[in-house]
């Protein structure tokens, strides 16, 4: 028998978003879960430390070369103030089955921070080829538990 006991211990304590990848480019493109229309980004204020964990989720190339952690002084890719705070470096994550992980704190950050105010963090990724696609789990811890950080996401 399943419990009926409520828990919500780690939702509390981490903002958890899993995401299904498909730039449709083979760009360097932050994450996003509708094909590059709606960025996914992270507001640090709150959070000490961000992991991104990426893994092919459909692959025609080469799959996952890159898994990147930037950071900006405002919520847009295409902002002059995104800076790289952790890269994967090149990798080859050409199966199925193959991930990458890139974590960061919030001190990484704001150390980076020389002329902005590196506020929004965010993941980037490259893949091999413009059919490829990556699942992305994003994973923040925050500075202070709160109710209802994560929840249960169902697209209608």
């Amino acid at each position: 028998m399943a419990s009926s006991v409520s828990t919500d211990s780690l939702q509390t304590r981490f903002l958890i978003g899993a995401y299904d990848h498909d730039p449709g480019s083979t760009a360097v493109k932050v994450i996003s879960a509708d094909g590059g229309t709606t960025e996914i980004w992270v507001d640090m204020r709150d959070y000490s430390r961000l992991l991104v964990c990426a893994t092919n989720g459909a692959l025609t190339g080469a799959g996952i070369t890159l898994l990147e952690i930037v950071a900006s002084d405002s919520e847009d890719e295409t902002d002059t103030s995104v800076t790289q705070i952790k890269t994967s470096g090149t990798v080859a994550a050409d199966a199925l089955g193959d991930y990458v992980i890139v974590e960061c704190t919030a001190e990484e950050i704001a150390h980076a921070a020389s002329t902005y105010d590196l506020r929004y963090a965010t993941a980037r990724l490259t893949l091999a080829n413009a059919a490829d696609e990556a699942f992305v789990f994003l994973m923040a811890e925050s500075k202070r538990p709160t109710d209802g950080l994560s929840a249960t996401t169902i697209a209608s």
